[in-house]
């Protein structure tokens, strides 16, 4: 597969009152064309802050892209204009966000908002605009759709109001969608169709894929290739059964840990992580999981690992005792 995307040494930062919180520390990975990539991690961790980073999205300020690359078909969406960027965003790459109703302007129709970026993209006049949107809504399994062009979002409900956006960002089919927490705020049967909505969406239309969620259920259903992210950092990355059923990072153990089974004991407790994640403000040298680890030494609390091969050289990992772990030598 040829590769689509490709970041190096992404750094985003946000200077605030209190200090400068490090959100994104040094993030480098690839996505190959029609490839599905989970990203997962705890709240805070940098994973909506990276992708945001990719759109060239982040307020400014407070926030600020302070280095890195991001290679996309071709192009280092860092360094091209304010304009050559609009061109880009909503085009060949789109955006799915968290909350569809504070996404969609709730005083313009469904059917304008889909419209609009079909007229500005791909130039169709008003009659193709309608004909390709009420497509785009029969596709995302909208029911009646051209009946329900001139509908407000608020007259859709909140599995429906998510359909609309994916149909928003596939409408000038995209070469990659990021899903950032798409299903987070519907009930778990909502959920369920949304994935798999996009599962056949992505098979019909060959298109790469960021699946931004805190649910491993989910990547493990959905994604071909996982990044764990933590405190801004990538600490493991690689093949979903790999990272999924030889876990190397401490943190990805816990996460794993942590859901419950088929077989568990009604009563007991869920396993947990125990401590916080790290203050993002002027954050520390060495290992950012290194307060919550059982396996910690003092080169964990001084150094700051990078990511590394393990068994395989697509299964990297950011962990100095991986190796110890790995033999249960620890």
């Amino acid at each position: 597969m040829n590769e689509l995307l490709r970041i190096e040494d992404l750094q985003t930062r946000f200077y605030i009152r209190d200090g400068t919180v490090n959100a994104v520390n040094g993030v480098s990975y690839s996505i190959n064309e029609g490839e599905i990539l989970g990203v997962v991690g705890e709240s805070g961790c940098g994973k909506s802050v990276h992708a945001l980073s990719i759109m060239r999205l982040i307020p400014d300020p407070p926030g600020k892209i302070e280095s890195g690359e991001v290679w996309f078909d071709g192009q280092d969406l860092l360094t091209v204009s304010d304009e050559e960027i609009r061109q880009v965003r909503g085009g060949r790459l789109a955006m799915v966000f968290q909350d569809p109703m504070s996404s969609l302007n709730p005083a313009m129709t469904v059917g304008f908002q889909i419209e609009e970026a079909l007229q500005l993209h791909l130039g169709m006049n008003d009659q193709q605009a309608e004909d390709r949107t009420a497509e785009l809504l029969t596709m995302v399994g909208i029911p009646d759709a051209s009946n329900r062009l001139d509908d407000y979002p608020h007259q859709f409900s909140g599995g429906m109001r998510q359909r609309v956006m994916i149909a928003m960002g596939l409408s000038c089919d995209p070469k990659l969608l990021i899903a950032d927490e798409p299903t987070t705020a519907l009930d778990v049967t909502i959920q369920a169709q949304i994935v798999d909505l996009m599962k056949r969406l992505q098979a019909e239309l060959g298109m790469a894929v960021m699946w931004i969620t805190h649910d491993l259920g989910v990547v493990a259903d959905l994604a071909e290739m996982v990044n764990v992210m933590y405190a801004g950092y990538i600490v493991e990355r690689g093949n979903v059964r790999d990272v999924f059923k030889r876990t190397r990072h401490p943190y990805t153990l816990g996460l794993l840990r942590s859901l419950p089974g088929l077989e568990a004991d009604p009563g007991a407790e869920l396993a947990t992580i125990p401590g916080i994640p790290p203050d993002l403000i002027d954050l520390e040298p060495g290992c950012p999981f290194a307060a919550r680890c059982a396996y910690a030494n003092e080169q964990c609390w001084t150094e700051t690992p990078v990511l590394e091969p393990t068994e395989s050289e697509r299964h990297t990992v950011a962990c100095w005792r991986w190796e110890d772990i790995m033999r249960g030598a620890v």
